[in-house]
């Protein structure tokens, strides 16, 4: 059975060293004292390790079971659950009027960390009613609010957001389900949605799903599309629980991976639901959730990465093969641990510098999150816009493949259900495809972000990124190590975005079909940046009299690794971008 460690020592470097949290000006970031976020780190690493860790297998091998209409999560995950609800974690940045304690996003994202890692699958239920929350706190009306949201903070209720249909994913305006409205001022819903998380399972007495639907009448595609409150049950004018609305689960998805989530087809007969927001802005709606769905998806990406490496590094530690090639690293024993082969050691070094600037990203990225929404900063809010595509696509396509890595650090062992690593594989696959595949998320890149604002918010980055290597170049080391290499990724970034302006509006098929590897351009660029951040602080660490050296010069070490053998990827992703769209387009369909 595979174990999890809670990396609670990282996060606080990032949080402290890195971010230096409690020296911001976002309000709340005051009280996060080190001692503070160590407190809840603690608490909620406890919960992952010796509560949700233990289930995850046990998630995967059973799955959920639909019998009659009614979805049976896997065993011990209901009282998981309420160990999350009477914990206060559901609501955890949630506010305090509504029953939540008010964190930062941060702070929820660096527990989210935890508990996906733990068990992905499980964490997905508390995952969607945080979604739902936010959209019911941002465009439910007074009255709404006051219906749902606390049962909903308190993890009493949960939620859903229903989008796809069978003959619909990413193009929304195609949808079918309908609202038809009433004269009480409530809809009735009728349709079908597939795929959707959590639709419906025993954990909570409620379910409060999101669908999108369109009100007759309304403007053909996306311009008619409205949004609505559908419960599972009504809810009565005291709070208390009504009749059963006219919906189903009509079958559970047989998925990869993710098993211990009910995957549901649900489908609306009629059922009575309320309109959130205007009339014909469901879309609006619905992307006042997608940038913190999206850093989640990122986050669950490189946390399936995190504990694939843990075990992949306890296999290579013990697993007994060959001799080193400079002389028996342990003699006393029939043969060496793996780890002492430069090969594993690569492996493990691509597995450990990929999650630890990951998570250096996406704790960047809810802190950008909090200035926008804590402190009206309208620059924090583009930037994070521009850089959630590449925090979804990128980092979920490198967690995958750091997961793959895990599974061939184990040889053959990691292809047994024995051992576990495959499936974090298994898991961490679908974080490519929902909310938006990469392909999708790419596109998003070049075709809407990278003109944001005119441009003024990439060339932000830019000078982010120039001004960060200008205060630190008297370092030597720094530069040498870090600034140099981060100089030379940002100038391919930069050639990129130029050709991409140029060769562009010549002919759209330049720029679209490279946009996948300026994704990851940027995704390298952006890593580098973290690791140069990461190793000023460590460097700053060491020169002021850390009490722990060893942790700074892992961390150094660590760095260097990506900067060396990582970051010089941009120079492959751009020449692949600069080769146009010709190749890709040469063929004709019937000649594939």
């Amino acid at each position: 059975m595979p174990t999890y460690t809670a990396p609670t020592k990282d996060m606080q470097f990032i949080l402290h060293d890195v971010l230096k949290i409690s020296e911001q000006t976002i309000p709340g970031y005051d009280e996060l004292d080190r001692s503070f976020t160590a407190a809840i780190l603690d608490e909620a690493g406890k919960l992952a390790v010796e509560v949700l860790a233990p289930l995850n297998p046990v998630g995967d091998a059973q799955g959920c079971t639909l019998e009659n209409g009614a979805v049976r999560t896997p065993a011990g995950f209901k009282a998981a659950y309420d160990k999350m609800r009477e914990g206060g974690w559901i609501g955890l940045d949630c506010p305090e009027e509504f029953g939540g304690q008010n964190m930062p996003y941060l702070i929820h994202s660096a527990v989210g960390e935890l508990f996906v890692s733990a068990n992905m699958a499980f964490n997905m239920y508390q995952g969607l009613s945080h979604g739902a929350i936010s959209a019911i706190l941002t465009h439910g009306s007074d009255q709404q609010k006051a219906t749902y949201l606390p049962r909903m903070v308190e993890g009493d209720w949960s939620g859903t957001m229903n989008l796809t249909e069978p003959q619909c994913g990413t193009d929304l305006g195609l949808i079918r389900t309908k609202a038809e409205p009433q004269d009480d001022g409530s809809y009735k819903i009728s349709g079908q949605k597939i795929w959707i998380s959590a639709g419906e399972h025993d954990l909570t007495d409620n379910i409060i799903h999101l669908v999108l639907a369109k009100i007759p009448g309304g403007p053909d595609g996306v311009k008619g599309i409205s949004l609505f409150i559908v419960p599972k049950f009504l809810v009565n004018d005291d709070g208390t629980l009504g009749d059963r609305n006219a919906l189903s689960c009509g079958g559970l998805e047989h998925k990869m991976g993710i098993h211990g989530n009910a995957t549901c087809v649900m489908n609306y007969d009629g059922a009575t639901g309320y309109l959130i927001g205007e009339m014909h802005k469901g879309m609006r709606a619905m992307f006042t959730m997608m940038n913190e769905a999206r850093l989640g998806v990122g986050l669950q990406g490189y946390a399936q990465g995190v504990v694939a490496y843990q075990n992949a590094l306890g296999f290579a530690k013990d697993r007994l093969q060959g001799r080193a090639v400079t002389g028996d690293a342990a003699p006393d024993k029939p043969a060496d641990p793996i780890i002492v082969h430069p090969d594993v050691r690569r492996n493990l070094m691509m597995q450990k510098s990929f999650v630890e600037g990951a998570r250096a990203l996406v704790f960047w990225g809810a802190n950008l999150i909090d200035q926008g929404h804590r402190s009206n900063d309208k620059s924090a809010e583009d930037m994070i816009s521009l850089l959630i595509p590449v925090i979804k696509g990128f980092l979920t396509d490198k967690g995958f493949d750091t997961t793959v890595l895990a599974q061939q650090t184990l040889g053959g062992s990691g292809f047994t259900k024995e051992w576990g690593i495959e499936q974090f594989v298994r898991d961490a696959r679908i974080t490519m495809i929902y909310e938006g595949t990469n392909g999708i998320q790419s596109l998003d890149l070049v075709g809407r972000k990278l003109g944001l604002n005119g441009g003024k918010t990439v060339m932000a980055f830019f000078e982010m990124v120039k001004t960060f290597i200008k205060e630190n170049e008297g370092d030597p080391a720094l530069k040498a190590d870090f600034l140099n290499p981060l100089k030379a990724a940002s100038k391919d970034l930069q050639t990129a975005a130029m050709y991409f302006m140029q060769a562009g509006m010549k002919d759209p098929n330049n720029a679209l079909s490279g946009s996948y590897d300026f994704m990851h351009l940027f995704g390298h660029t952006i890593l580098g940046l973290m690791w140069a951040r990461m190793a000023k602080a460590s460097g700053d660490a060491l020169a002021n009299g850390t009490d722990d050296p060893g942790f700074h010069e892992t961390k150094l070490a660590t760095g260097r690794f990506y900067m060396a053998r990582q970051l010089p990827m941009t120079g492959t992703h751009l020449a692949r971008i600069q080769t146009g769209g010709a190749t890709v387009m040469a063929l004709e369909a019937a000649d594939f």
